[in-house]
């Protein structure tokens, strides 16, 4: 058996799996988050580690599991924080997650030093306040004394591994979320930290996502009811994980989407794809030697929660759902913009902001919906646009997420996007599936990560109306349109700036 911890942003979601990575069972043990004035976001990582003890007791008890059974844990973990640990490698200050944005002067400092291009084209990553090497910097120039006392900095997936093990590393996966990693040559950028004023050997060794670190040391295994010299798989970050979970695996898999809460699409790649806009970012993938194009939208899910929300129907979400199969948005000029926090693809704006589009007198509930899951489908339309310009196929996607659920939603996103879809059986499932049979390639239990694929099935299908290919491409276009004059008065930068 295997145990794979998930440690997201609200919790830490151990999983028990079979040899082969299906799932058995699954727990949940939350943690909380501060957030303050000024886009402070922190948690504390050594709660961290105390949700991944409790958790994996308590999925043994529960399932009646003797601990000798497990045979391995992998890992999965939110990505683009900071943790900065002392020379005894305990950690100096609370967690900077990836949700904090304090660091925005920091990062217009190293963009101006290095340039978005020409970091884009090193990281596959835009500068950005939310991620690692800006909140590095805010944190020397701002809490010089904790700077001082720091001797190492790693992610959170990585605490955990530290804290089960003793052995303090990350993976590529993870270190290509921090910006500061040389992607092409798969090392530290000694540009991008020169820029920073970050020393190379703050940041952790970097090994294979399928690196047995070690094993549990005695502290651990007590923690946890695991026996001592249990192997940890080292795992790797949430996002490229997902892709693992759902069954990419190989460019051969094509792209697939997510509507959780906030939604993207994400491929398989042999390279890099460098979007000459800049709307994507690429990820190294869990899968060695490959890549994880990614465009992830803030609310995707979001949007839907908040309209079900403001309509007082959260409830009942399904009555909801089947008004908005009968209405009519786009095709009656209502649309609605789906950026209620900010946006990352395809623009990378925090200042985005939700708006609704070419309300009248007559639209109700129904057409409010509506508007709502055909502005997320229009907007990852955009962001599927910045794989097949730059050579990746899209003949069709799969879909995971809750809002996979939606036989309304999915046939929205094949209509938009004029490509088959279909939902898989995956809902919040992606990232410990995927942390499994890392662990379980790791661990020698099976030979490669195709196993993935057989993990979740194929739950329904739906083919566009292709007569609508035209009326969905001008529609995308008025969409886009709206955004690019409403732009100026959200106060945001110009796109690709």
């Amino acid at each position: 058996m295997i145990i794979a911890h998930d440690l997201g942003t609200t919790g830490d979601k151990a999983s028990l799996h079979d040899p082969d990575g299906r799932a058995v069972a699954s727990v949940t043990v939350d943690y909380p988050t501060r957030f303050a004035p000024g886009g402070v976001a922190e948690q504390d990582a050594e709660r961290w580690w105390l949700a991944a003890a409790e958790a994996t007791r308590t999925l043994l008890a529960r399932t009646g599991t003797p601990g000798s059974a497990v045979q391995g844990v992998g890992l999965s973990g939110q990505m683009m924080g900071a943790v900065l640990l002392d020379a005894s490698l305990r950690p100096v200050r609370p967690a900077i997650i990836w949700a904090d944005h304090r660091s925005t002067v920091e990062a217009d400092r190293l963009l101006a030093a290095v340039g978005q291009q020409e970091a884009y084209r090193e990281l596959g990553h835009r500068i950005h306040p939310t991620y690692t090497l800006a909140k590095l910097m805010w944190v020397r120039e701002h809490e010089p004394e904790v700077w001082r006392r720091s001797h190492r900095a790693c992610l959170a997936k990585d605490y955990v591994a530290l804290a089960m093990t003793g052995r303090l590393v990350t993976d590529p996966s993870d270190a290509s979320g921090t910006d500061a990693w040389d992607q092409a040559n798969g090392r530290w950028s000694a540009r991008l930290l020169g820029a920073a004023g970050v020393a190379e050997d703050l940041l952790p060794p970097v090994v294979p996502s399928t690196t047995v670190v070690g094993g549990l040391t005695p502290e651990a295994a007590a923690a946890t009811g695991l026996p001592v010299d249990t192997p940890v798989v080292i795992g790797g970050g949430d996002g490229p994980m997902a892709g693992a979970g759902a069954g990419v695996v190989a460019p051969s898999d094509g792209p697939y989407a997510c509507l959780g809460s906030s939604s993207w699409v994400q491929a398989a790649t042999t390279a890099p794809l460098h979007d000459p806009a800049m709307r994507s970012m690429t990820f190294d993938h869990v899968v060695p030697g490959l890549y994880a194009p990614t465009a992830t939208m803030q609310a995707g899910g979001a949007s839907l929660s908040w309209v079900a929300e403001l309509l007082g129907a959260e409830d009942d979400m399904a009555a909801l759902l089947a008004a908005a199969g009968e209405a009519a948005a786009a095709d009656e000029g209502l649309y609605f913009l789906p950026h209620l926090l900010g946006e990352r693809s395809p623009y990378w704006n925090a200042a985005a902001a939700g708006a609704f589009v070419g309300l009248e007198r007559h639209h109700g509930r129904g057409h409010l919906v509506r508007a709502v899951l055909e502005g997320v489908a229009f907007n990852l339309r955009t962001c599927l646009d910045a794989f097949t310009e730059n050579g990746v196929a899209v003949t069709g996607l799969d879909v995971i997420g809750g809002g996979a659920r939606s036989e309304v939603w999915m046939q929205v996103l094949a209509d938009v996007w004029q490509v088959p879809v279909r939902s898989r059986s995956i809902v919040a499932d992606a990232n410990s599936l995927g942390a499994a049979v890392t662990a379980a390639v790791g661990l020698g239990l099976v030979d490669d990560f195709g196993v993935a694929r057989e993990l979740s099935t194929i739950t329904a299908e739906y083919a566009p109306d292709t007569a609508r290919a035209d009326r969905s491409a001008e529609q995308h276009q008025r969409f886009l349109d709206a955004y690019g004059r409403l732009e100026p008065w959200f106060g945001g930068r110009v796109v690709g700036a």
